[in-house]
């Protein structure tokens, strides 16, 4: 056997981190540590909404770049996409999270890999097209899907409002109207989202 993979947890709620912790200390492949220093960092949460999703991209975000592994209570229609669109390598529902599949999941995570149950990989691969999304301002407008077509085309400002018939002043708004709403960092990470997640 290696080096254990130095593993930390990140919930909101210290029941769940209590939990995770007790699980993960299982696992003779794994160590526990705090997430700064963490290789994977596994977030537990009830449900995915706004507020974890940021948890999944501030976690991705952090110096040390930790690859995450999501356990979640209970997914929506359309959560698992968006779990993997923000940077999730693993997806887990919290009844199936026991020592053997978590350590199976943070170990894959560790090696640049992804693993999403079954059931949650036909969610994302069955998902209809148009279907409504897993959490509130999950879709885009036509005007904002015609806008973020034109910049993934690599159309500047004052073509996007000539082409459209917009001044450039509402296309940029548009555009930070969608950065905002899904907390992302610029025009080309709109694009990048949008696509994974279907919105475009």
């Amino acid at each position: 056997m290696g080096v254990p993979v130095p593993v930390g947890v990140v919930a909101l709620d210290p029941v769940l981190e209590a939990g995770t912790r007790s699980t993960l200390l299982a696992c003779p492949e794994l160590t526990v540590c705090e997430p700064g220093n963490a290789r994977v960092a596994v977030l537990t949460v009830d449900r995915l909404g706004p507020a974890e999703l940021d948890m999944v991209r501030t976690t991705r975000a952090h110096l040390t770049r930790p690859a995450v592994v999501l356990v979640a209570g209970a997914l929506a229609s359309g959560d698992a996409l968006h779990a993997l669109a923000a940077g999730a390598r693993g997806l887990l529902l919290r009844r199936e999270a026991d020592a053997s599949r978590l350590a199976h999941a943070v170990l894959a995570a560790a090696q640049d890999d992804c693993t999403v149950p079954t059931d949650l990989l036909e969610q994302v691969l069955d998902r209809p097209e148009g279907a409504e999304r897993g959490w509130a301002g999950g879709s885009l407008s036509d005007r904002e899907r015609s806008v973020l077509r034109m910049v993934a085309d690599g159309h500047e400002t004052a073509e996007i409002a000539q082409q459209l018939a917009y001044s450039p002043r509402t296309v940029t708004t548009v555009v930070h109207d969608i950065t905002q709403r899904f907390r992302l960092r610029n025009r080309a990470h709109a694009v990048a989202y949008a696509l994974r997640a279907g919105l475009l």
